[in-house]
C-alpha cells in the first residue's frame, strides 16, 4: 500500500515538473536560440504529428490494421475548417454554417473525418496485411487527387492553388491571428497556437489512454492478436474494427483543422503519400500500440529534420565553404537507416509496450517454441 501511494506521489510530481517544462517551454526557446520561433513552430508541428500518430496508433498498433492512407482524414479536417473559415465559398454557404464556433467547428471536423473512416473501412474488412495497405495507399491518393481536381466544374476547393486567407482561431472574443498581452507577457500568435495544439494533444492523449484500457481497447488488440478467436469469443470483429477506423480518423480530422488554422492556407501538396509514411514510421520507431513509445517516435521524427538544418548545414559551410548536401535528402537517408537498425535491433521500436515486448522477446525457450508450434503440434504435446 505504502508502494503504491508513494508511485502515485511520484507520477504527480512528474506530471506537475513536465507541465511546468511545457507552460515556459516557448519562453525558454526564445531566451536560447536566436532562431526561437522557427523552434517554437517546429515544436507546434511536432505536437500536430503526435495528434496524428497517436491517431494512426489506434489502427495500426492496436488493431493491427495496417494503413498507408492516414493523411487523407488529416487532409479531411484542414480542408473542412478552411472551406468554412474563409471567403472561398462565403457566397454560397448558408449563414449558419459559415464560420462556426470553435469547439463546434473541431466536433464537425472529427465527426466528418470519422465517417471518411468508416467510408474507408467499409469495404476493406476482410482486407489484412499488404492487401489492406495498398487498398488505403490508394484511398489516400484518391482523397489528395479529388482535392487537386475539385475545381472544377464547380470551384469547391480551389484546385492546386489551395485555399488561402483561412481565418485564425477565436475564442471567447480573443482573436489567435493577433498578439494579445496577458499579465504582462505578450502571446503573439506562434505562442498562442502552441498553448491551444497543446491542450488538444493532451486531451487526445488522455482520450488515447482511457480507449487503451477499456473493453474496446482490449477488443483492438485481440483482433490484433487472432481475429478468428477474437470472434469465437464474441467480439464483434467488423462493428470493432470500423470503430477504429471512425475514431484514428477523427484525431486526424482534429489535428488536420488545426492544422489549417495554423497555417492560413491549405494546398493539396501538403497530403502526399509521403506525410502518411512518415506518421507510419513514427508509430513503428516509438512503439506501435504504446502511447509513449509513439510520442517519442514522433518527436524524434518531426524535430530531426530541424536539427539537421542547424547542424548540417554550419558544418558544411565551415569544411566545404558551400552546402554540399541538402539536409532534407539526409533526413530521409537517415529515416531509411533508422527504421532498417531498429528492423534488426529492436523490431519492437524504442519504447514497446510490455505486451509487445513480451510477443517478440519470450521469457523461456519453451515458450517460443510453443509459439512455433502449428496446432496438431500443441494437441500431440497436450496429450
Amino acid at each position: 500500500m505504502d508502494a503504491l501511494l508513494k508511485n502515485n506521489r511520484n507520477n504527480i510530481v512528474m506530471m506537475a515538473v513536465l507541465a511546468v517544462v511545457l507552460a515556459v517551454l516557448p519562453w525558454v526557446l526564445g531566451g536560447a536560440f536566436e532562431n526561437g520561433k522557427s523552434w517554437l513552430r517546429a515544436v507546434d508541428f511536432a505536437l500536430l504529428y503526435i495528434m496524428l500518430a497517436l491517431g494512426l496508433n489506434i489502427v495500426v498498433g492496436y488493431a493491427g490494421l495496417l494503413d498507408l492512407g492516414y493523411i487523407a482524414f488529416y487532409a479531411v479536417g484542414a480542408y473542412l475548417f478552411a472551406i468554412l473559415n474563409s471567403p472561398h465559398l462565403q457566397a454560397v454557404l448558408p449563414a449558419w454554417l459559415s464560420h462556426p464556433p470553435f469547439l463546434v467547428m473541431m466536433v464537425m471536423a472529427a465527426f466528418v473525418a470519422g465517417i471518411f473512416g468508416v467510408l474507408l473501412g467499409s469495404p476493406t474488412l476482410k482486407l489484412r496485411g499488404d492487401y489492406l495497405a495498398i487498398v488505403t495507399l490508394g484511398f489516400g491518393e484518391i482523397v489528395r487527387i479529388f482535392m487537386n481536381n475539385l475545381d472544377r466544374p464547380i470551384n469547391i476547393t480551389n484546385g492546386p492553388q489551395g485555399i488561402n486567407n483561412i481565418d485564425p482561431v477565436q475564442i471567447a472574443g480573443y482573436d489567435f491571428g493577433r498578439p494579445i498581452e496577458i499579465l504582462g507577457l505578450t502571446f503573439e500568435k506562434i505562442h498562442l497556437y502552441y498553448y491551444l495544439i497543446l491542450a488538444f494533444c493532451a486531451l487526445i492523449i488522455f482520450v488515447s489512454i482511457r480507449l487503451q484500457n477499456s473493453r474496446i481497447g482490449r477488443a483492438w488488440v485481440a483482433i490484433r492478436e487472432d481475429e478468428i478467436a477474437a470472434n469465437a469469443m464474441g467480439i464483434n470483429t467488423r462493428n470493432v474494427k470500423l470503430l477504429a477506423f471512425a475514431m484514428g480518423a477523427s484525431f486526424g480530422g482534429v489535428s488536420g483543422a488545426l492544422f489549417a488554422s495554423f497555417q492560413g492556407f491549405v494546398s493539396p501538396e501538403s497530403f502526399v503519400l509521403m506525410e502518411s509514411v512518415m506518421v507510419l514510421c513514427m508509430v513503428v520507431l516509438g512503439g506501435m500500440g504504446n502511447i509513449p513509445g509513439v510520442i517519442l517516435g514522433a518527436i524524434i521524427v518531426s524535430i530531426t529534420p530541424e536539427l539537421l538544418r542547424d547542424i548540417i548545414n554550419p558544418l558544411q559551410m565551415a569544411i566545404a565553404g558551400k552546402k554540399v548536401v541538402d539536409p532534407e535528402n539526409l533526413r530521409m537517408l537517415i529515416f531509411g537507416l533508422a527504421m532498417i537498425v531498429i528492423m534488426l535491433v529492436r523490431p519492437a521500436g524504442l519504447w514497446p509496450s510490455k505486451r509487445r515486448r513480451a510477443e517478440l522477446q519470450p521469457k523461456t525457450k519453451d515458450i517460443a517454441l510453443q509459439e512455433k508450434d502449428s496446432l496438431q503440434d500443441a494437441e500431440r504435446n497436450h496429450d
